[in-house]
């Protein structure tokens, strides 16, 4: 089996071979590794050079993360795909841990690891409601994103039907997918710790994108259009987006902005459903 390991950057010259490092160093795993480069201007490809090992380096001009995630995915090949943030680092036994769970548990088609979480160069455990989900979880991935794209591994056939990232979200495009993926399919967990998840950086979408709230509100309006829940889903979608929408529509018009709270504060009133405050 194949991995093909995808590796999104933008100006991050030094973490990014940092990152790459990490899965050349992988264990008992026959890989390819694609690093797209989404418009870096700081020497991020000559930097890769300094690597021996088969990576492939692709340029894009600037088009966001889930732009340069689908572009890796379209030139890719292996049956299985899993992606790393180039600010993020895995453990030698990550991809091959993964693909013994697949072999154990046919009936899945995704799967992550547990992480440890380093934020400012310091150790940091993450909270309780952080706890990573295993099989069918779509109830606790409506509230936040517990998937890490950077511990996942899954079939390529499954991101493919999904369509990949939404590359019109921003920010939450992986909040997006792994609601649209975990509505039907379930999620397993490796649970010994093999990425190493490094935040609290400026430069990181969670720090540097507002309100990210509205994102994930499109998403759930998306998935909710999209007519491929259950009615138990649906009704779990409906009362997050009533949740999201009344916490962001109250703070825009705490904030003067009037007309977009009032907008998102209606969402909730979907035409023909019931039930939902």
């Amino acid at each position: 089996m194949t991995v093909s390991v995808i590796v999104p950057t933008f100006n991050r010259r030094f973490l990014v071979v940092e990152a790459v490092a990490s899965v050349l160093a992988q264990e008992r795993v026959r890989m390819e590794t694609i690093v797209v480069d989404d418009g870096s201007t700081d020497g991020t490809g000559e930097a890769l050079n300094s690597l021996a090992g088969d990576v492939r380096y692709v340029f894009q001009p600037n088009a966001g993360v889930s732009a340069a995630r689908n572009l890796g995915l379209k030139l890719s090949s292996g049956e299985w795909v899993a992606f790393l943030d180039s600010d993020d680092l895995w453990l030698p036994g990550k991809l091959a841990a993964q693909l013994d769970f697949f072999r154990k548990n046919p009936a899945f088609g995704i799967c992550q690891t547990e992480e440890l979480w380093v934020r400012g160069g310091r150790r940091v455990n993450p909270r309780k409601y952080h706890g990573k989900p295993r099989g069918y979880c779509f109830s606790r991935l409506l509230e936040r994103c517990l998937v890490s794209p950077s511990a996942v591994m899954l079939r390529r056939e499954l991101l493919e039907e999904a369509g990949g990232f939404d590359e019109a979200l921003p920010a939450c495009e992986d909040y997006d997918l792994w609601l649209r993926l975990g509505c039907r399919h379930p999620v397993g967990l490796v649970e010994e710790p093999l990425v190493v998840k490094r935040g609290g950086r400026g430069d990181q979408l969670s720090a540097c994108v507002p309100a990210l709230d509205r994102y994930r509100i499109r998403a759930l309006e998306k998935l909710l259009d999209g007519g491929e829940l259950s009615p138990s889903q649906r009704r779990g979608a409906l009362e997050a987006l009533a949740s999201k929408c009344r916490i962001y529509g109250e703070g825009c018009l705490k904030r003067g902005r009037v007309e977009e709270g009032r907008r998102v504060l209606s969402l909730p009133r979907r035409p023909g459903e019931s039930g939902v405050e």
